[in-house]
């Protein structure tokens, strides 16, 4: 657990962290800390720099990207945020939930794309992101009550589509009823997001599906049917069977004027 703490203290802010750094942050003593980053650096967890700070190793990377909840989802989304990418060429992201925030498991994006402050890997706040509102959405009552509560961290503020406390329940249950969560933001850029969930095999919600572009480039209502049908056609090869949606298939009727009996 204490190999795990020092770990813990790498950060998007502190991705190169010497000695001193690290026994600080985690409260261990030094010479106890010393002997667990000579640990993690022969396991491959961490990698010692020439300047003696240490940074994340690669071999963490190999093992996180075995994770069900990430490689494979991300396997089968793949050729969807393709399509995705090709027609926005701006930024799709593939997010799951962890505890109260959302980390984000992929991300095409283009050189020239809008700027946004995600990477894989990174995390995002619930309350202020469309994948965020999305997988809080169908997360349940207790995770909603436990975040308003207590909030989930900090982030960037959202423009107008955002929510406060107050009128979080509204937004969720307006997302959960449209499948689909809309967010505009003003920083680090202005941008648009569109959202949409992923369902896994047993019904519940895995995922979420969302392409970030400039503001007022593209109406948001254009891109609404984009990520609601890649999402559900990802969900279609996780297993998801959806209800039906009652619309009437037309048969096409079979020729009354041909012969008979040729």
């Amino acid at each position: 657990m204490r190999a795990l703490t020092l770990l813990g203290q790498f950060s998007e802010q502190r991705r190169a962290l010497n000695l001193s750094e690290m026994s600080r942050l985690s409260g261990l003593a030094p010479a106890t800390a010393l002997r667990l980053l000579r640990h993690l650096t022969e396991w491959g967890a961490l990698e010692r720099l020439e300047d003696g700070r240490y940074v994340v190793g690669v071999r963490l990377w190999e093992i996180a990207s075995l994770s069900p909840r990430g490689h494979g989802v991300r396997e089968i989304a793949l050729p969807y945020l393709e399509d995705l990418y090709e027609v926005t060429r701006h930024h799709v992201l593939l997010s799951v939930r962890e505890g109260r925030e959302a980390v984000l498991i992929d991300r095409l994006s283009s050189r020239t794309a809008t700027e946004v402050a995600y990477r894989v890997g990174g995390r995002m706040p619930l309350r202020t992101t469309a994948v965020g509102q999305v997988l809080l959405a169908y997360g349940g009552a207790e995770l909603q009550d436990e975040l308003l509560a207590g909030g989930d961290g900090p982030g960037p503020a959202p423009g107008p589509g955002g929510a406060d406390s107050a009128g979080l329940r509204a937004v969720l249950a307006d997302v959960k009823q449209a499948g689909v969560a809309v967010v505009r933001r003003t920083h680090p850029s202005r941008t648009v997001s569109v959202a949409a969930p992923i369902h896994g095999a047993g019904g519940g919600v895995v995922a979420a599906l969302s392409i970030v572009v400039p503001d007022e480039e593209v109406p948001a209502h254009e891109l609404v049917p984009l990520v609601r049908a890649a999402a559900r056609a990802i969900s279609r090869n996780l297993g998801h069977r959806a209800k039906a949606s009652g619309a009437w298939r037309h048969v096409q009727p079979q020729d009354s004027s041909a012969s008979q009996g040729d």
